[in-house]
């Protein structure tokens, strides 16, 4: 890990309005170029949704670890887990350090980083209730029997009929051998559902391959999110599934703010910076184009104290739903950009926590419930978190299951109500009984008198004698259309850039990942302003090579106006099926596929 250069500039004070892992990133690199920087957080921890939390006590009284969901480092993710891999952990083992084997008998030790922490899946769970569950494993397929079952789980195999799943990848060839501008303005605005013809197929297909982890991990609904990030998101999670050099799944070997907050905190202090927590930004002052102060209510020691503070940079590095909030037209005028927030749109998802009395591992990675109608996706944490004994209340709690509840509008088997109508009670025994349905098939694996305790993420609470749920922390989605709405890091105000999962981003999805580039977007326009070359490193997603000349003859065939190739394959997928009704009526349909016709 390179240290920090030893540099100071007179002057330049930046105040980043937000302490999760966009206003962290923002510090980290601002602070390594030796700027003046100061964070501001409106909850106790920072770290945003990737915070963990003090959950339930334990019989003696001390806090055990809650998590928002679980965390998921896919191989595509390279700026967030770059900033890992430079920040330190100083509290491991006597020194601190790791030893590393190099050519021959030549050892060397290297300071231990936060990206240390991070630990490979081995498998993910394909939980149903009417068929077959299958475990698909997550490391390279070596041989030719597990080429095809590697195949035959990602493209669903028995649930899926092989013309469908033949389809489906046909699907994935057109996106593959798509030029960029097709995915920036045909992609964008065609739905993933309308994409991969899931209205013209089975049930199977829908669940397994329209949906798939898409909802699971990502809380996106195929029917309206856009084919330009479900479909870069799909085939960078099966390049992690087939490619030696990236992980297909790596999580935390501990609580996230353990293993991976607490000592980026540490590191940032380090670096000069002053952090300030349960700092919550109320107000944006701007006046000639320019931001001239920000307005917060501090909460400290029991009293409320409101502060005003100015700086030369601001970086608004709070959730889409509160820059809504602090955009005042005055501002909108002299950044435009910001004038559509209110068009991006938001969904929820959250986590809960069930605390065993036994280690029930489930999988050696996510399991995802295909058709839970809660879209619930899981993690059994302690055989991930190496110290589980710091964690597991003197021996109280011997297992503890994350789940990740991303679909709120659909009714539950339990109480026939959607996610959100639930109390807190009712939505923990919902989500309970929707993981033993899956669960208990063959055996029994869960059982109520396994649990000890349970927790909700505090971002839902219950307002009012009804227990009516509002969620503090909702989740960017990104719908067909929107990225138009959705501003650079780069404003038109001179002192202040944006950074958040909401900015215009190559990631394109709501993630740690997008939050860490986002975050980088807005050091470099600061760096730009002030002259500085010294900019953030950013990466592009990874396209294979193969299908490099394929990818520049779409790119002439865009330029002329014309379809992709594959964009007749759900016509003629029309005319394969209307075969069974006649030579005829089936010729007639592939001959209107052939034209391009509908």
């Amino acid at each position: 890990m390179t240290r920090p250069r030893a540099r100071t500039r007179a002057g330049a004070r930046v105040t980043i309005l937000g302490g999760g892992v966009a206003g962290l990133s923002a510090a980290h690199e601002l602070a390594e170029r030796g700027y003046e920087v100061t964070v501001y957080e409106r909850n106790e921890r920072f770290g945003g949704k990737a915070r963990s939390f003090p959950g339930p006590a334990d019989s003696d009284g001390h806090p055990l670890p809650a998590e928002h969901g679980f965390r998921f480092f896919p191989g595509f993710y390279r700026h967030v887990t770059d900033t890992m891999a430079r920040t330190p952990v100083s509290s491991e083992g006597s020194d601190g350090s790791r030893s590393e084997t190099g050519a021959g008998a030549e050892t060397r030790t290297r300071a231990k980083t936060v990206a240390d922490h991070l630990v490979s899946t081995e498998q993910m769970l394909q939980a149903v209730t009417d068929g077959d569950s299958r475990i698909m494993t997550t490391d390279r397929p070596r041989t030719l029997a597990e080429w095809r079952d590697r195949l035959g789980s990602l493209f669903a195999g028995p649930h899926v009929p092989p013309d469908e799943s033949a389809f489906f990848v046909d699907r994935l060839l057109t996106l593959l051998t798509s030029c960029e501008a097709r995915w920036d303005e045909e992609y964008e605005r065609t739905p993933w559902w309308e994409f991969v013809n899931a209205g013209a197929m089975s049930e199977g297909y829908q669940k397994f391959l329209a949906y798939g982890v898409t909802q699971s991990l990502v809380a996106m609904r195929p029917e309206v999110s856009s084919t330009r990030t479900i479909g870069r998101i799909y085939l960078q999670m099966i390049r992690g599934l087939f490619d030696d050099r990236v992980h297909a799944d790596r999580l935390l070997d501990g609580p996230t703010n353990d293993v991976w907050i607490d000592p980026w905190i540490d590191y940032l202090r380090e670096l000069g910076v002053t952090l300030h927590a349960n700092a919550t930004v109320t107000g944006l002052e701007c006046e000639g184009g320019h931001v001239t102060g920000v307005t917060l209510v501090h909460e400290r020691d029991g009293r409320t104290n409101e502060k005003r503070v100015e700086s030369d940079y601001y970086v608004l590095a709070v959730p889409v739903d509160v820059a809504r909030r602090l955009v005042t037209p005055t501002l909108e005028a002299a950044a435009p950009a910001l004038a559509d927030l209110d068009r991006i749109e938001t969904a929820w998802m959250n986590g809960l926590q069930f605390y065993l009395v036994e280690d029930v591992p489930t999988v050696r990675g996510h399991g995802v419930y295909y058709d839970s109608p809660w879209a619930l996706t899981s993690i059994s944490q302690r055989q991930f978190w190496s110290a589980f004994d710091r964690y597991d209340g003197g021996g109280d709690v011997e297992g503890i299951l994350s789940v990740i509840v991303s679909e709120w509008d659909e009714p539950g088997i339990v109480y026939g109500k959607p996610a959100r109508e639930c109390t807190e009670a009712e939505l923990v025994t919902e989500v309970w009984e929707q993981l033993k349905r899956h669960l208990n098939r063959e055996k029994t694996v869960l059982t109520d008198d396994l649990l000890v305790d349970t927790f909700v993420d505090p971002a839902l609470t219950y307002d009012g004698e009804a227990e009516t749920l509002t969620n503090d922390e909702p989740l960017l989605i990104n719908t067909v259309g929107t990225r138009q709405y959705r501003p650079p890091a780069d404003t038109a105000v001179p002192n202040l850039v944006l950074a958040g999962d909401y900015v215009r981003t190559e990631t394109d999805l709501a993630s740690m990942e997008a939050a860490n580039e986002a975050a980088r977007r807005a050091v470099n326009a600061i760096l730009d302003r002030e002259g500085d070359g010294d900019r953030c490193e950013l990466w592009s997603f990874d396209q294979p090579r193969l299908f490099e000349p394929a990818r520049r003859h779409d790119e002439l065939n865009w330029r002329l106006g014309l379809p992709h190739p594959g964009a007749a394959s759900p016509v003629l997928w029309k005319g394969y099926r209307r075969l069974s009704d006649g030579p005829r009526a089936g010729l007639a349909a592939l001959t209107r596929g052939f034209s391009g016709r509908k």
